[in-house]
């Protein structure tokens, strides 16, 4: 084979397929397409909640589209990071949403499913065999954080899919995936630079948003001995050296090395050239194999349960004195929740937190000094607590301090902030967060991940099987 050919579907299952687009990539006959289906970039929540971040419904368009696309071509369909987070009840619930469609298409498919939840006492095990490795700022973890956990991931990298697709099966739904091995395993299977192929994967993992205009349609890849080529196909989807050299340093603490499990591809040498108006060639991308393998950990823990008060300032004297007037307002809660909770809790098993939107909401700390003054303020009110009961009495006792702490220019009783909701707090729920950042070491291939084959066809295709 002297060339293997590829489409990225998209950049998140769930974000929606150009079909139109998708319909003229088929035509240049490629040997697989895949799209990623999860990230870290969503939150916490959902690989503690074992929710999915997109609706069902748009989930299920988008595989509807590439279950199409690949039955018609006879060419496997890879997903990885199923359901948001990749855990086992992600990857189930997208396999039920595959094995709807087989009955809506008509169509009869072998999906490899492959699982990459690990269990509690695995990961601790690892702790307790030194074989657990912290990564840049990481937290440090004992046994007892990693019992206390709701939920980890180990990120796969080619392995697992390759050896999936050594089964010749029709579908790869993978948990928690590298989002470039899902492009790089099937090239680096068959013999194609490992650099290369690599580097392929980092480029059209998040599909068109690697082109200068990030919009409909899909990319499609092909790879030889030497070099990548990467087009965008769609309207007003045009791949160029600038965005397509921007894109390859995108998500990544190195301009030039990228760790993976089995090693580090190597973009020091990489070169990127226009083959027309909108098609890019990449040439010159290194690998160096890792001396041990490793897999990326990523875990959840509940961090407690959450109220909000959402609300608007506009009195131009509170905020010309607003930090003043937030700690008057905090100090009035928190003796409010000393009086009344007294023995039920303690102070720091509490945070209150002020998020101030025209006044350092998105970037804080970070945010240059303003000279003007806004002229208001949208400020969400924050509590987690241990229960949401608790949480929501919070909640409540904000209520009171926020509307009637005065300042000195008034005189009487004022209302100082409008609640944007009837009743003022709205119960969040369980929050969690990110308590890994971590690489596991391996001992042997398959110890963090399984494999399971699974037969899908329409029922009665099945029922008349069973007949013969």
């Amino acid at each position: 084979m002297e060339e293997i050919r590829f489409v990225a579907a998209g950049g998140a299952l769930g974000a929606g397929i150009d079909e139109v687009a998708l319909t003229e990539a088929m035509t240049g006959r490629p040997h697989f397409i895949a799209c990623d289906a999860g990230t870290t970039d969503a939150g916490p929540y959902y690989l503690g909640s074992g929710q999915a971040a997109f609706a069902r419904e748009s989930v299920r368009a988008d595989l509807r589209t590439m279950l199409t696309a690949s039955t018609r071509a006879n060419i496997p369909a890879i997903i990885g990071s199923a359901g948001t987070a990749g855990g086992d009840v992600h990857v189930d619930w997208t396999l039920d949403i595959i094995k709807e469609l087989v009955e809506e298409l008509g169509v009869s498919i072998r999906v490899a499913v492959i699982y990459s939840e690990q269990s509690k006492d695995f990961i601790a095990e690892l702790l307790e065999e030194d074989r657990i490795v912290a990564l840049d700022a990481a937290p440090k973890i004992d046994v007892e954080t990693v019992r206390r956990s709701t939920r980890i991931v180990g990120m796969m990298g080619v392995e697992p899919i390759q050896r999936a697709l050594s089964q010749g099966v029709d579908v790869v739904l993978a948990g928690r995936c590298s989002d470039s091995a899902l492009f790089a395993a099937m090239p680096i299977q068959m013999g194609f630079p490992e650099g290369l192929s690599w580097h392929a994967g980092k480029v059209m993992e998040c599909g068109t948003l690697a082109a200068e205009r990030p919009g409909p349609g899909v990319l499609f890849g092909t790879i030889t001995r030497d070099e990548v080529t990467v087009r965008g196909i769609g309207r007003d989807v045009r791949c160029t050296p600038s965005s397509i050299a921007a894109h390859s340093l995108y998500e990544n603490g190195d301009p030039f090395l990228f760790v993976e499990s089995s090693g580090v591809f190597d973009l020091t040498k990489s070169t990127y050239a226009a083959v027309d108006e909108r098609t890019v060639r990449i040439r010159g991308t290194g690998f160096h194999p890792a001396e041990t393998y490793t897999v990326k950990l990523e875990g959840a823990t509940l961090a407690g349960y959450s109220s909000l008060t959402i609300g608007g300032i506009r009195d131009p004297f509170i905020i010309r004195q607003l930090d003043d007037w937030l700690e008057r307002v905090e100090m009035r809660i928190h003796e409010s929740v000393r009086e009344l909770l007294n023995g039920v809790l303690e102070r720091e098993e509490y945070k209150l937190a002020f998020h101030l939107y025209g006044k350092n909401g998105v970037m804080g700390s970070f945010e240059p000094p303003a000279e003007q003054l806004p002229i208001e303020i949208g400020l969400v009110v924050e509590v987690l607590a241990p229960t949401q009961e608790i949480a929501n009495t919070i909640a409540k006792l904000c209520r009171q301090p926020l509307l009637h702490t005065s300042i000195p220019e008034w005189i009487g009783g004022v209302t100082t902030f409008a609640c944007l909701h009837n009743p003022s707090h709205i119960e969040r729920g369980p929050v969690y967060e990110f308590f890994l950042n971590h690489a596991a070491i391996q001992d042997h291939e398959g110890e963090f991940f399984r494999h399971e084959y699974v037969e899908l066809a329409p029922r009665e295709l099945l029922a008349s099987t069973l007949g013969d």
